[in-house]
C-alpha cells in the first residue's frame, strides 16, 4: 500500500542519525515488546511476520510518525491479536487503564497454552512454486501498481528499469500471506538498478543498488 511507512527516496525526514555503542534496548519495556513478539508469532504462531508488517502500515500516519520503533511493534501485536480474536479491544483497553491506575497489581495472571491458540499456516509447500521466469542477466521492469493491501514493492522502484543480478530461490509471498489468503510462493530476484535510473540527475556517482523482489513485481524489461 502506499502509506507513510515506505518512506524510500522521500525528502524532509532529515539524515539517518548513527548512534555510536547503540544499545539493543533504549528502555526496558522495548525488551518486553521484542520478547511478546517472538512468543506470539514464533512459539505461538498466532500470526505471520507479513501480518506483523501490515499491523504496522495500518497505522494512522501521524500516528506511526510520533511513534518509536517498539511503539509500533506494540501496536501490530494489538492489532493483530485483536483480529484473530485473542484479545478483545475492550478488555485490552480495561487493563491499560487499571495498570495505569495501579489497580492491576493483584490481577491473577493467566496462563497462554500453545494447543489452544496456535494458528495453523496454509498449506502451500515451497516446492509448489513455478519455474523461474527469469535468468541472471534477463533485463526487468518493477510493475507499475498501487496495491491497497502489504507488499514489499517499494513505491520508488516501480516502472524502474533494472537488471537481474541473482536467483535468490523461492520465498513465500508476503502480500497474500499479510491477509490470510495462502502462501503462494514464488521466485525471489536480486535485481539491480543504477542510480540514475532510479533518481535521475539527482544520483551520486555510479551508485547502484541492489533489491529482492517476488517474481510478481517485474516484467520483461
Amino acid at each position: 500500500m502506499n502509506g507513510i511507512h515506505d518512506l524510500g527516496g522521500m525528502h524532509g525526514f532529515g539524515r539517518v542519525e548513527r548512534e555510536e555503542n547503540e544499545p539493543c534496548f533504549h528502555e526496558e519495556w522495548e525488551g518486553a515488546v521484542f520478547a511478546i513478539s517472538q512468543i506470539v508469532r514464533n512459539t505461538h504462531h498466532l500470526f505471520n511476520v507479513d501480518e506483523f508488517r501490515r499491523g504496522i502500515e495500518t497505522m494512522d500516519p501521524a500516528d506511526y510518525l510520533a511513534a518509536s520503533y517498539y511503539e509500533r511493534w506494540l501496536r501490530s501485536i494489538e492489532v493483530n491479536l485483536i483480529e484473530k480474536g485473542i484479545i478483545a479491544e475492550a478488555e485490552l483497553d480495561q487493563r491499560v487503564e487499571a495498570i495505569r491506575s495501579g489497580s492491576d497489581e493483584d490481577r491473577p495472571r493467566s496462563v497462554l497454552v500453545a494447543a489452544d491458540l496456535r494458528i495453523e499456516s496454509p498449506a502451500e509447500s515451497r516446492d509448489d512454486a513455478p519455474l523461474p521466469r527469469f535468468a541472471v542477466g534477463d533485463p526487468v521492469v518493477a510493475r507499475n501498481v498501487h496495491p491497497t493491501g502489504h507488499t514489499r514493492l517499494p513505491r520508488y522502484l516501480r516502472g524502474k528499469r533494472g537488471v537481474v543480478d541473482r536467483v535468490r530461490g523461492v520465498q513465500i509471498f508476503p502480500d497474500t500471506n499479510a491477509h490470510g489468503l495462502g502462501r503462494h510462493p514464488q521466485t525471489v530476484y536480486s535485481v539491480r538498478f543504477t542510480g540514475g535510473e532510479l533518481w535521475g540527475e539527482s544520483a551520486e556517482d555510479r551508485q547502484t543498488l541492489f533489491i529482492d523482489l517476488w517474481e510478481s513485481y517485474l516484467e520483461p524489461g
